[in-house]
């Protein structure tokens, strides 16, 4: 028995629309994922603890923040330069705050440009590790705390570095399950005064 051509041409539609989807939602994990196996994108390292190392030599550090395209929030830094010796630990923060009348989770990604200088930026704690939740209203500070690995001024490439730029897109993503579940369903998404 044959497939009807209408049958055969809206089915692989339905696939192409459910391929796309699947896609889409999954760019933001599969992007971080590849920078970080890669170093694509200026992927930063970590530790738990400051450098053992600082230098006379400074460099400055400077802050950036974006939104992905429909993310409610506002998002900025709250200091957009600093300038330290290399080695030394450094603490920024970063501002958000939900104007809307609804919880919004969010989930940052993060770059760090000149690309060669990534390798060297060592994050020691930081907000873009976890989700965030902003009840409506909410207005909140978050850290990064960092050095600039002293190994930047003895790599070929990257110890030509006077500036880093480090710079943070927040996405919305799910709420929890439990904040979920505290939100009730017709609530309107309307800017708090």
């Amino acid at each position: 028995m044959a497939m009807d051509p209408n049958a055969k041409v809206v089915t692989r539609l339905v696939g192409v629309v459910v391929v796309m989807g699947a896609l889409a939602w999954a760019s933001v994990p599969f992007y971080d994922w590849f920078c970080r196996v890669t170093g694509f994108g200026g992927v930063t390292n970590t530790a738990d603890a400051g450098s053992e190392e600082i230098l006379e030599q400074t460099i400055k550090v400077r802050f950036d923040a974006s939104k992905a395209r429909g993310m409610p929030w506002e998002f900025k830094p709250v200091e957009r330069e600093m300038e330290l010796r290399i080695g030394e630990n450094g603490l920024a923060f970063y501002e958000a705050y939900n104007p809307t009348n609804r919880p919004v989770a969010g989930q940052a990604s993060y770059n760090v440009t000149p690309y060669e200088a990534g390798n060297f930026f060592v994050k020691v704690d930081c907000f873009c590790f976890e989700e965030q939740v902003l009840q409506p209203g909410e207005r909140v500070l978050m850290p990064v705390s960092f050095y600039v690995d002293p190994e930047i001024v003895t790599d070929r490439d990257a110890k030509y570095t006077h500036t880093i730029t480090l710079g943070y897109t927040f996405y919305e993503i799910d709420l929890p399950e439990t904040q979920a579940a505290l939100v009730q369903p017709n609530e309107n998404d309307k800017t708090v005064n």
